[in-house]
This record gives structure tokens, sequence and C-alpha cells, in this order.
């Protein structure tokens, strides 16, 4: 498949196409490429805010890597085919296929604007700091620009872009790929599975969903926006078990 014919979002540099997950219809996800698989643990700044990840355990991804996306397997992150005993329908993707800026609110500030697509909240609350991010893209400064931009590409989920307004061209990092399984202390939860660097997610039907730097995948399932996380592990108090 071409770069021409793939979707990927405005901004996102896509990973080499052998990096792939697919979705089995009311199972797992299926990893292909064996990115690097790891646990990071969200870090409050001295305010309490949501501020940095940090690396913990480390997993074995093979190739063709099963990951648990019901919330009930005893061998997380990985599947033991627990899904099977679960009500028909249960796992049924209902995320649009749509590009996500499509639906994002514009916040415009001086230099920098903000696209905020609050369905794809993996409740994340990098944000949070100084003036939040819809505060501290208006005042235009460098110092605050430079926050803005920070907050959001620690956004997990992909839910805030920064826009150059001048260029109009979206800003985002080229990372390598890589799959993060989120440890959230504060909320007392275990967060999404985040996807790093343009990996292709594939629906269980076999259509693509945007290709994006930054997306968050539900592993506790309870979202309503299959198979992206929609922060429902917060109010469910998800725990994945892993030690």
């Amino acid at each position: 498949m071409s770069e021409k014919s793939r979707n990927i979002q405005p901004g996102t540099t896509a990973s080499s196409p052998e990096f792939r997950i697919t979705i089995t219809e009311g199972g797992p996800y299926v990893v292909n490429g064996a990115p690097k698989l790891s646990q990071q643990t969200i870090k409050q700044d001295p305010e309490g805010n949501s501020w940095n990840y940090v690396e913990g355990k480390v997993f074995d991804c093979d190739e063709g890597a099963h990951l648990c996306r019901c919330g009930h397997s005893g061998n997380a992150p990985f599947c033991d085919g627990t899904h099977q005993t679960l009500p028909a329908g249960v796992l049924e993707e209902t995320a649009s296929f749509e590009p996500l800026i499509q639906h994002s609110e514009l916040i415009s500030g001086p230099t920098k604007s903000l696209l905020d697509n609050e369905k794809y909240c993996a409740y994340g609350r990098f944000c949070d700091a100084g003036e939040r991010v819809w505060g501290e893209v208006q005042i235009g400064t460098v110092e605050h620009d430079a926050l803005a931009t920070r907050m959001a590409h620690h956004c997990p989920g992909g839910r805030l872009l920064i826009v150059d307004n001048q260029s109009k061209e979206i800003i985002e990092d080229t990372v390598e790929p890589a799959l993060g399984l989120i440890e959230d202390p504060k909320i007392g939860a275990s967060g999404p599975i985040m996807v790093q660097g343009g990996i292709e997610v594939i629906s269980a039907e076999g259509k693509s969903y945007e290709i994006r730097t930054r997306q968050a995948l539900c592993r506790c399932g309870s979202s309503s926006n299959k198979p992206f996380c929609d922060g429902s592990h917060a109010s469910v108090k998800y725990r994945d078990g892993i030690n």
C-alpha cells in the first residue's frame, strides 16, 4: 500500500507497514512488527499535574503477539482467552473511521492554535499544567507556546493537536513505533495501550483507522469509543494485575 493510499493524519510520520495492530472480532489485538512494549507510569510535577512517563517493566512482544482488550485476562498484557466467556458484542468497535480533526474544536491563539477532539480523551491529564492547554495556547509567548505543545505531545490518545498559525501545519514529533501500558497511580488505575510512532490500527473488518502519531487503545473493555480509550478505566478502576 502506498503512502498516498494510507489514511495518515496531517503531521504524522507513518511507521513502516510491517508495524500494525489488527483487531480480532470479539478478541484481542494482534501486534505485528514486534515494537517495544513497556509499562509507562504517569508521574506528576510538584503541583500534582501529570508531567511525564517513567518506563517500567519491558515485555517481549514477539511477532503476532496477542494483547488483551477485554480487561479480564489473568496474563495481562497478553490475552488468555477469557474474552470467549463474555457476552457477544461487548467488544464491538464503535469508533469512527473519519479523520480526528474533522470533529475537533479549534481554539485559536496568536501564534499557535489547538485542535481538540474530546471523544479521544484518554484521561492522562497532561493538559492541566499552567493555565491548562486551552489557556496556554491563547497567551502567545514562546514559553507558553512551548508548554502548550509539550502538553499536547504528551496526550496519550492524540486528542490534542497543535497547529502553527503561519504554516497552517500540525506540529508533531517523529517518534519510534512503540507500545506503552499506561499506569496511573494518582487515580489508582491502569490505563490504555499508548500507541506511538504512526502504527496502523486495522479493524476486525479489515479497514484501516486513521494513522496517527499518538493513539490510545482501550484495554479495560469499557470504552464507548472502541477500539480507542475514552477514559473509562478511571471510573471502573481497571487494574491489569501486572506487578
